[in-house]
């Protein structure tokens, strides 16, 4: 049985990258995703997802919106819409996830059986909210899969918070590579 190869790219967005939560790291990550998904598309058994942060115009009525009070990845605007660095790659291959939280919970429904998954690897921003998010709930979904990240494909909402992140997934049995 061929086993899938899946990336999943974690909110790479406009907000994230350029706008109103952008960090320079953040901006430095692109590259390194665009070569990622690049690399994963050469391979007949990849699979690639890309998940989109959302919001709505009450976003800074919701609990989110009074802990971090920065309108963000408002649906439907441009700041909401992957950045176009990525869009290129993104016709190529991919199906696009709309997330209202930080953790998409779905992830069993859409990537399969476990014994059909040979490797999952995550990558995008930020590494201290949605990519660990997205990790520790992969971990508990298919706790016998390998599961990756690359440290050079993330960047967190300060360079503390990047490693920290880091850190915690790999007490996690998560490969920071």
């Amino acid at each position: 049985m061929n086993t899938k190869k899946i990336l999943i790219v974690i909110d790479m967005q406009n907000d994230f990258v350029d706008g109103s939560l952008g960090t320079p790291e953040a901006k430095e990550a692109v590259m390194n995703i665009k070569s990622k998904i690049k690399e994963y598309c050469t391979s007949n058994s990849c699979y690639i997802y890309y998940t989109q942060d959302t919001h709505y115009t009450n976003y800074l009525d919701t609990l989110e919106g009074k802990k971090l009070p920065v309108k963000h990845c408002i649906h439907k605007t441009e700041g909401w819409d992957i950045t176009p660095r990525l869009k290129v790659d993104l016709r190529i291959n991919g199906e696009r996830l709309i997330k209202e939280t930080f953790g998409y919970t779905e992830w069993k429904s859409l990537l399969g059986a476990e014994e059909e998954i040979g490797h999952i690897e995550i990558c995008g921003l930020c590494t201290d909210i949605c990519v660990i998010s997205n990790a520790l709930i992969l971990r508990a979904l298919y706790p016998n899969t390998r599961i990756y990240i690359d440290s050079l494909c993330c960047a967190g909402t300060t360079p503390e918070n990047h490693m920290a992140a880091l850190d915690v997934m790999k007490s996690c049995q998560i490969d920071v590579i």
